[in-house]
Formats: structure tokens, sequence, C-alpha cells
């Protein structure tokens, strides 16, 4: 489904109203950025949505990725112009670091070029044109929000040609529920040299075979790391990543009383 989009005119024309678009409103788990204009908004059920976990990129005329989550369900979008001397890509890093400190989990977070064409990002995915800009200036990210019920929500920063930034944040909750839904090894570690640790709420104490093997690449994309594994199951999962052939000495293990997995970067 299209989305049917209510814009204002300085979205266009660089006019920058002193009010919001009428009806619009923000994200009660996402503060605004500073100064920020909602520009578009959007709040309607859609037959299918697709939020890659990988870059995209178009192929024999077919928008083409690894990897990504598809289904129908209830779509909120809101489209922010940025104050001018600050770019999309640092109110997308605020708020990155917001859903964390809430406690979402990252399925999925690329910059610059290794994200793909941003005229894709734009176009196909946010079908927001004004949103394309230059590769080397735009983020995008797909998170698990908290709570037992599948919602997610997709951020994407960009910085136009014309030096003007934007941020697109979207809460998408499915019809069904969509089980597993493995997070892109190179995204954790990412997010672990960033900010120092993995808090992985859904993981059970006794560990699964996906998510063993999961960890182990996230693991092997940097041999020299060593991290400290915090948590109910954290032997067991101590275990469970040696036998993927982890070396040990890279492994701590701390068990507490907290649910889950907390793995932390060891300097």
């Amino acid at each position: 489904m299209r989305a049917a989009w209510v814009f204002t005119l300085g979205a266009f024309a660089g006019v920058v109203s002193a009010a919001d678009l009428p009806g619009s409103r923000d994200f009660d788990s996402l503060p605004r950025y500073p100064q920020a204009q909602i520009v578009a908004f959007m709040e309607q059920p859609v037959l299918e949505r697709t939020y890659p976990l990988d870059s995209i990129r178009r192929i024999s005329g077919r928008l083409r990725m690894s990897d990504q989550v598809t289904a129908s369900g209830q779509l909120t979008a809101v489209t922010y112009l940025l104050p001018a001397v600050h770019t999309g890509i640092e109110a997308f890093e605020r708020a990155r670091n917001s859903l964390l400190e809430s406690g979402a989990e990252l399925l999925f977070w690329c910059e610059g070029r290794e994200c793909g064409s941003s005229s894709l990002w734009a176009n196909e995915i946010f079908e927001r044109s004004t949103l394309y800009g230059p590769d080397a200036r735009q983020a995008y990210l797909l998170a698990r929000l908290p709570g037992d019920s599948d919602r997610f929500m997709a951020l994407y920063g960009i910085t136009r040609g014309n030096g003007r930034p934007y941020l697109q944040v979207e809460q998408f909750s499915p019809y069904e529920t969509l089980g597993v839904i493995l997070p892109n090894p190179a995204t954790l570690l990412r997010q672990l040299k960033s900010t120092g640790e993995l808090w992985l709420p859904r993981l059970p104490q006794e560990p699964t075979a996906e998510w063993g093997a999961l960890l182990a690449n996230v693991l092997r994309l940097d041999s020299t790391i060593r991290v400290a594994l915090e948590g109910e199951g954290a032997a067991e999962w101590h275990e469970a990543l040696t036998q993927e052939r982890i070396r040990a000495r890279r492994l701590e293990a701390e068990v507490s009383e907290e649910s889950g997995l907390r793995i932390k970067l060891l300097r």
C-alpha cells in the first residue's frame, strides 16, 4: 500500500512554519530533537510494510536486500525538519541513544554508503522523496521496542545536498506475531563497540542454537575483543560460546538475577 502523506508547504518551499503540521504528534517513547518541526505525518493501517535488515540495492530493476521484516499492521510515520545548523545523523544518533536507554533492541544499523542508495531509501522504503540526499550523509536503523508485543521503530537520518536535514521516525505494530527475528551480527558488534555493552533481555537462560551461532559470529567479526557475560544464564551462555569455538580466554561470566543476557566489552 502506498502511503497517503500529508505535507506542509514549508517542506518543499523551505519556509519553516512556527507550528507543526495540524493533527500531527510526537511519539511517547521518543523525545523530539530540539527545535525540530513536523512537516509530514501519517497514521493508518498498511497491507504490507517492509523494513530492510541489510543494505539495499537495485538489481535488474528490482529492490534487493538479504534480510527484511515484512508484515501488515498499524503504521505511524513522522518526518521532522531539523534546525539548519544540525545534521540528520546528529538527530539520528540522539534518537538511537534514547531508544537504547529505554531497552529497545537493535536489529539493524547502518551509516553512510554501507546503507546503499539514499534514493532507494527515500523513494522505495519510506516513500518520501524529500528524504533523498548524498549516500554518505545517511543513517538507518530498525529496533524492536521493549515489551512483550511485536512493535518496531525505524529511524532514518539524512542531510540533503542543499543542506536541509531530516529525521524520519516510524513506529510499526504488526497484526500478527512475527516470532524470532535475529539481529544483524555487524549491528550487534557496532553497538557493543559504540556503547560498551549489549543488553538482550529476550534471551532465555538456556541457550538456543540460533542465538549461540549468532553471538559467536559477532565475536568472530573482531577476534581482538574480550567480553563479560552477565545475567541469570551467564554460565550457560559461556559454555555455549566455547562450544561454538570462541576461546574461553575471551569470555568472562558473572551470574546475576537479571533476566536475559548482558554482554559488556572488556577494555
